[in-house]
């Protein structure tokens, strides 16, 4: 090969090296464009994100849920007003919920989630809340309509702890005792009702109805559209069922001046429409008959329905006026003072409402 010849290979293949590096060059140059832009653009998508999104996340908080929150100058204040405006009860009420198997549960039981073991050990020492103020959390999710970020705000919450927390509460409010009274309660009761009412052996409290009135329109096209055209008036009827407790618990009752606020030992609450009362008492009444020992009962007026026969005895009512009664004259007259205890008792529930 001549001299010319290899010169010109030579100039060849450094034409092709450096083309090659150009090339090279350029797609690195094409790669970084099309990673920085793909930076950029998932950049911008979080900008939007952060400028839309309706939760708050932890450095937004503050900093301990157990400390210096809302919440907690809230509960420290114990003021009936501000528990009754945010979460629908007094004080005491709270309080008694808590004591009634809330704080047991919260503190014994691990929190249902998808990421732990359920058949862990609970963990109360690691969670954001203590007891009252999961109780709180549940209540004002309860008792208002506000956004889930104003809980987060309150109670200083990330959006899947708020979450977690109500589930777990709701659960234990749902499995808290209620309906009735239990065990050895029906005794206490009457113990408590003997003291001034001797003949009235075996019952444990009184039972009544409450029909509160609805506003409605005024324009009778509205009204008749939104409830039955027929009734002159709408109500949100109840049943409740007072014991003979009242105020002060722990007290025998010896005067009934002294004892006027019965304790609501069972309840249906907000029955829509005008049910009768037989209607909205069904599970009570189911209740007297399958949780109530034999020989107890309620006492009702004399225009309370007393049930299906499968209850016979467990709803006792006052003589109607005019009602006949007969037999010996001392069964008469034992007949008509136990009506007078009956009717002294049962008075006992219109205090209550």
């Amino acid at each position: 090969m001549n001299e010319d010849a290899l010169i010109f290979q030579q100039f060849t293949e450094q034409l092709e090296e450096e083309a090659d590096e150009e090339y090279w060059e350029m797609g690195a140059a094409s790669l970084s464009v099309i990673v920085g832009g793909a930076e950029i653009s998932h950049q911008l998508r979080n900008e939007r994100h952060r400028e839309t999104r309706q939760y708050l996340t932890r450095p937004e908080l503050l900093e301990n849920p157990q400390i210096a929150t809302p919440w907690t100058s809230l509960y420290d204040s114990r003021s009936d007003r501000a528990y009754i405006t945010t979460m629908g009860f007094d004080v005491a009420t709270f309080d008694f919920i808590l004591k009634s198997g809330f704080v047991q549960t919260w503190l014994s039981t691990p929190i249902p989630r998808t990421d732990t073991s359920r058949s862990g050990d609970p963990r109360p020492g690691g969670r954001s809340l203590d007891p009252p103020g999961a109780l709180g959390l549940v209540l004002h999710y309860l008792s208002s309509t506000m956004l889930d970020v104003s809980l987060q705000q309150i109670f200083a919450l990330i959006p899947a702890t708020v979450v977690w927390y109500l589930d777990f509460s709701l659960d234990i409010l749902l499995k808290w005792p209620k309906g009735g009274p239990g065990g050895g309660q029906f005794q206490e009761y009457n113990d408590l009702i003997i003291v001034r009412h001797p003949r009235l052996i075996g019952a444990f409290a009184a039972i009544d109805g409450l029909n509160l009135p609805v506003q409605t329109s005024e324009d009778e096209d509205i009204e008749n559209a939104t409830y039955n055209g027929w009734l002159s008036e709408h109500f949100v009827s109840s049943v409740l069922v007072f014991s003979p407790k009242g105020k002060n618990i722990n007290a025998i009752v010896t005067s009934f001046t002294d004892n006027i606020l019965g304790e609501i030992i069972d309840a249906v609450v907000n029955a829509p429409g005008s049910w009768h009362d037989a209607n909205v008492a069904h599970p009570i009444f189911e209740r007297l008959h399958t949780r109530t020992p034999p020989g107890y009962y309620l006492i009702a007026d004399t225009a309370f329905p007393c049930g299906t026969q499968s209850i016979a005895g467990r709803i006792r009512a006052p003589l109607k006026a005019g009602q006949a009664v007969r037999g010996m004259p001392d069964e008469i007259a034992e007949r008509m003072a136990y009506d007078r205890e009956l009717l002294s008792y049962r008075q006992t529930a219109e205090w209550g409402n």
